[in-house]
């Protein structure tokens, strides 16, 4: 059994004899180091609420995002009010599609085939968030996510509107109410 001194004895020995090999394996190391920092680092994409079809809200990426990074894969979508999903839709694995600005996913879509949870009513004066979650693609600066904040409130013609939520919004005059009002949108 080898003792501490003969250890670091060994690393020595190894260090002065293999002076190139020790550093490959210490500029290995760093390179590792710094490819996890810049993965976890990578930006958060902007997604974009719109009304679609039943006058119900639908999900998509921004135009200046598909303009940057192209067209992401699409992987999955969450909305939530707070920490309760709401509705949730995932592709399965061997599955995916470009997702495009020019398409709108719908909020509690009825596609058969595809794992999602029931879609809860929502109602106007709520924040609500939307998670797009896409799959890596080409590029790698591209996000693998695209986020939006958004309340529902009645429209100027009696339909329902989407009001873009800022980032420190919970309820209230960010969703065009100034109480908690919460009326059902149909």
């Amino acid at each position: 059994m080898l003792q501490r001194g003969n250890i670091l004895g060994l690393l020595l020995l190894a260090t002065s004899c293999f002076p190139t090999l020790m550093k490959l394996l210490l500029t290995l190391c760093l390179a590792s180091l710094l490819t996890v920092q810049a993965e976890a680092a990578r930006r958060i994409g902007e997604a974009e609420v719109r009304i679609g079809k039943n006058n119900l809200p639908c999900f998509t990426i921004t135009d200046r995002e598909e303009k940057r990074s192209g067209n992401p894969d699409f992987q999955s979508v969450t909305v939530a009010a707070g920490q309760r999903t709401m509705w949730r839709m995932a592709m399965p694995r061997e599955r995916t599609f470009p997702l495009a600005f020019s398409m709108c996913i719908p909020y509690g879509g009825r596609v058969q085939a595809l794992p999602q949870t029931p879609a809860a009513e929502l109602a106007g004066g709520i924040v609500y968030t939307v998670r797009i979650d896409t799959r890596p693609g080409k590029s790698a600066a591209a996000p693998l996510r695209y986020d939006a904040r958004f309340c529902l409130a009645r429209g100027s013609s009696g339909g329902t509107a989407v009001v873009q939520a800022g980032a420190g919004s919970s309820r209230g005059s960010a969703c065009g109410q100034t109480h908690a009002g919460r009326a059902r949108l149909k």
